[in-house]
């Protein structure tokens, strides 16, 4: 048998049941962790798997998809109605964690690009894909956003089970994979994501195939011309192949490099936690939200694991998912640029440091 074809069974494998591990524990992401772990278990043992970059754009798109499907119009009617609380909770939590960013670039934890990606408080996949578009490493910027994510949600769900009442049933966070798929829809669905990616393509845009898709989705689903459709098995698919192919670009010295620096990026995100049960505070006593409900609206953590937590609890589900959203989607407009402005304001500091961090 072909040695690759072995490979690739062997890290499927692998990665499934790293995935049951982390499902078994509850931890978030696991059918995106998994497979990263697995790519970078194959990758320090010199065994590399080759994953087509048009299957990457595919990935990407379905990601897109996946989150447009998640931003009804009926979100942004939430935060039109009260939109300075909404603007000043989402910057307030947007100026917190690039100063973060900052001030790890700054003390040369990190370069500064990816130190201002890894700090951002948007979708971790996302911020991970866009990332290397721009410049970042998507290596170093995974690892700080999914241990971001798993902090934020452990302390999450520790805080909804204290303020939720026994009685209420949690609802489960898994995929029904055998779940019956609506064709035509999906059809529509599969030709918007390949539309997209063409278009990405043709323009050159930077992470397009997610960008486009999403934007696209949004537009097509609001406007009554699309319901978006994407089987289980599919995005559990979208999610293996993008774990795969940030975990299979690490090597030993990025592993060594970033063990280094675990330790202050675990501080970094206990302040920024921190921080933000400030600003859920101020939520509480100025605003009158019920604490679990500013809590999990403030949560610098996923929006979409903090809906899982949201879903379980009693709380004001369309407040939480508001606030999550608006966040994304200013991160989202401002990430790239608050990137490019970082790293040239602080090049000189960190430029000599980034060329000797470690070696491609």
């Amino acid at each position: 048998m072909h040695p690759m074809v072995v490979r690739w069974a062997a890290m499927i494998l692998f990665s499934g049941l790293i995935v049951a591990g982390l499902e078994i524990l509850h931890l978030p992401a696991a059918l995106l962790l998994g497979p990263m772990a697995a790519g970078i278990l194959f990758a320090i043992r010199d065994k590399p798997v080759v994953i087509h970059r048009s299957l990457l754009y595919l990935a990407q798109g379905v990601v897109g998809c996946m989150i447009a499907r998640s931003i009804p119009l009926s979100i942004f009617a939430e935060i039109g109605k009260s939109w300075p609380l909404f603007a000043f909770t989402i910057l307030s939590v947007i100026a917190t964690s690039t100063l973060l960013g900052c001030l790890l670039a700054r003390w040369q934890i990190l370069p500064g690009s990816t130190a201002i990606w890894g700090a951002s408080p948007g979708a971790a996949t996302v911020m991970t894909l866009m990332s290397e578009s721009y410049g970042a490493d998507s290596r170093l910027v995974a690892l700080m956003q999914y241990m971001r994510v798993m902090v934020v949600a452990i302390i999450a769900t520790l805080v909804a089970r204290i303020g939720t009442p026994p009685d209420v049933a949690e609802t489960s966070a898994g995929f029904d994979i055998l779940s019956p798929v609506i064709w035509p829809a999906f059809s529509g669905t599969l030709l918007l994501i390949i539309c997209s990616i063409m278009l990405s393509l043709l323009l050159r845009i930077p992470a397009g195939p997610l960008l486009l898709s999403l934007a696209g989705g949004v537009i097509a689903q609001d406007s009554g011309l699309l319901q978006i459709e994407l089987p289980p098995a599919l995005l559990m698919s979208a999610y293996a192949i993008i774990g795969w192919s940030i975990g299979l670009r690490f090597n030993r010295a990025i592993l060594l490099y970033a063990a280094k620096t675990v330790p202050r990026l675990l501080i970094s995100i206990a302040v920024l936690v921190a921080i933000c049960g400030f600003f859920a505070w101020l939520l509480v006593r100025f605003a009158g939200i019920d604490p679990l409900t500013a809590y999990l609206a403030t949560s610098p953590g996923g929006a979409d694991s903090v809906a899982i937590i949201a879903s379980a609890s009693q709380v004001d589900m369309p407040f939480v998912m508001a606030m999550q959203t608006g966040r994304f989607i200013l991160v989202l407009i401002t990430g790239p640029a608050l990137a490019r402005w970082v790293t040239k304001r602080m090049s000189s500091r960190w430029e000599k440091k980034e060329k000797s961090h470690y070696k491609e």
